[in-house]
């Protein structure tokens, strides 16, 4: 082996070269994180923050949580499942890229495409809207129902 050699009492000891090879892939780990850090996103991941764990909420405070509803070609209106399963995209990957949405809603295209894909036999979206529900604490306690803000709506293609 490159940069193994065999020390007194068969211990196996690492050379220089084994040792600068160590030391090389711990200061990139330690480069990507920071650099994943700095930039705050779950696109690098495992190299960065992944923002959808869970963290203590103070008691007077606002929560927020993003969905998409879509408007089918049956005529009715639904919640799209934000999984794998269902439209193929996580919740998170959403909640992410919301900014992005808002700026280009036509990323919302995926979704509806990735829901006709994993279900041929239901109805097809026609009009996705990324909506951002929040729900207000005061004392730790909810007051007042969710207030609900469209951030972005975009006509499905066919």
């Amino acid at each position: 082996m490159a940069g193994v050699t065999k020390g007194d009492g068969g211990v196996v000891r690492l050379g220089v070269a084994g040792r600068v090879v160590r030391v090389l892939v711990v200061v990139t780990g330690i480069v990507l994180l920071v650099n994943g850090s700095v930039r705050a996103t779950d696109d690098v991941w495992p190299f960065g923050p992944m923002s959808q764990y869970a963290m203590s909420v103070p008691d007077d405070a606002s929560v927020t949580y993003t969905r998409i509803d879509a408007q089918t070609d049956a005529g009715t209106t639904v919640d799209v499942p934000l999984n794998i399963e269902g439209a193929g995209v996580a919740r998170a990957e959403i909640e992410a890229r919301t900014g992005e949405i808002v700026k280009d809603p036509s990323l919302l295209q995926q979704v509806a495409d990735g829901w006709a894909r994993k279900h041929p036999d239901k109805p097809k979206y026609v009009k996705l809207e990324l909506i951002r529900d929040t729900t207000q604490l005061v004392e730790g306690r909810v007051d007042g129902p969710p207030t609900s803000e469209v951030l972005a709506t975009w006509q499905v293609r066919r």
